[in-house]
């Protein structure tokens, strides 16, 4: 196939979405390589993420292009490359989220430096989807996620709390404080253990670095915020078992997780290789198939839409405060994570992701659970 011809491909493609290339809109694309068209028509999503980092082509507002593109489905119609197909091979014949692999995102994701990730986030350091129903701003949005999420499950001055996946200690911490409880917070990255014990010392608060399968302790509620996201299809139930088997009789457990529409075995082959590996979205069949018989239903809060907003406001911070950072990465980084960041929110606008908060409860609640959303 010749160039003219890839070109006409893609642009007859693009035109699906409303995207022109060289337009003069923003969420048209500029290319600056030639050598582009050849590449995405035989790279897919991989390539188009790769070529991007490499300055081959630009975008005013990738938020808006990939919102388009999203919602014309176009990232179906485009083949997958070759490791693409490998990495969901992978993933159906082998366990990339076994034991032994668990703290590979920990060291390749949440250890690349906090100095990023204070610039990019909230004043609590919250990195998943804040609450925006009356939220003005990130901290208020984040603030209320959190609150959100403590008056969910109920929590009472005294109760012993799990938080799997705890971060940089926002929730242990905004718990502690407020609620007067006990956390535990177990982390697979050691920049995470070290920050959060200091920001949570003087608390009844206890940062470990841990991997989720070496639970064997009771709590009276758990929590599990932006972490799910990690566990993998052929895990999902192991992690449920452990949730179960750490619960108190009459505890709660609340899952807060990105999702997708349908039930995949692996995630896409950029976001794989250069953010988030071996990572993948669960459906709603899936989490509810690893839950049957363990656990009973008691709340399902979907806002994925604020998860655009939160994307916007980290990119916003990120873009502002790139100058106080960018001697520790360099430029390819910069287009990387913007790339990340702004396809996310892209992705969440076209509602082809999800955000949901499940409360589930080991035998039920007496009565009737109360559904919150203020």
């Amino acid at each position: 196939m010749k160039k003219s011809a890839e070109r006409q491909t893609i642009q007859e493609m693009l035109n699906h979405a409303g995207v022109q290339i060289n337009g003069d809109r923003p969420w048209d694309i500029q290319v600056r390589n030639q050598k582009f068209y050849q590449r995405v028509m035989a790279g897919g999503s991989l390539a188009l993420g790769e070529s991007y980092m490499d300055g081959w082509w630009d975008c005013e507002a990738l938020d808006r292009f990939f919102a388009k593109i999203m919602q014309a489905r176009l990232d179906r119609k485009v083949k997958h490359s070759p490791r693409a197909l490998w990495t969901i091979f992978k993933s159906r014949i082998a366990n990339p989220q076994r034991r032994s692999k668990a703290y590979d995102i920990g060291k390749r994701h949440y250890d690349i430096g906090n100095d990023l990730f204070e610039v990019m986030l909230d004043k609590r350091m919250n990195y998943s989807c804040g609450y925006w129903k009356t939220a003005k701003n990130l901290n208020d949005a984040q603030k209320a996620k959190l609150d959100l999420i403590c008056r969910k499950v109920g929590l009472t001055p005294g109760m012993r709390v799990l938080d799997i996946g705890c971060g940089w200690g926002g929730f242990a911490k905004f718990a502690a404080e407020n609620y007067d409880v006990r956390v535990v917070g177990i982390t697979v990255s050691r920049e995470q253990v070290e920050y959060a014990s200091q920001y949570c010392q003087g608390l009844p608060v206890e940062i470990k670095y841990q991997d989720y399968r070496a639970l064997n302790d009771i709590f009276d509620r758990i929590i599990s915020i932006g972490m799910f996201e990690h566990v993998g299809f052929k895990n999902f139930r192991t992690y449920m078992k452990m949730v179960h088997r750490c619960l108190a009789p009459d505890g709660l457990f609340l899952l807060h997780t990105i999702a997708g529409n349908t039930s995949v075995a692996a995630t896409d082959a950029w976001i794989s290789k250069y953010i988030f590996p071996n990572s993948m979205l669960p459906s709603a069949r899936q989490i509810t198939s690893a839950a049957e018989g363990l656990f009973v239903l008691e709340d399902w809060h979907s806002f994925g839409p604020y998860y655009d907003d939160t994307l916007m406001a980290w990119h916003h911070n990120f873009q502002t405060n790139w100058d106080s950072i960018k001697d520790a990465y360099d430029q390819r980084f910069y287009r990387m994570w913007s790339y990340y960041l702004l396809s996310c929110a892209g992705s969440f606008r076209a509602r082809r992701n999800q955000l949901w908060q499940i409360v589930f409860s080991k035998n039920g609640v007496k009565g009737s659970y109360t559904s919150i959303r203020e």
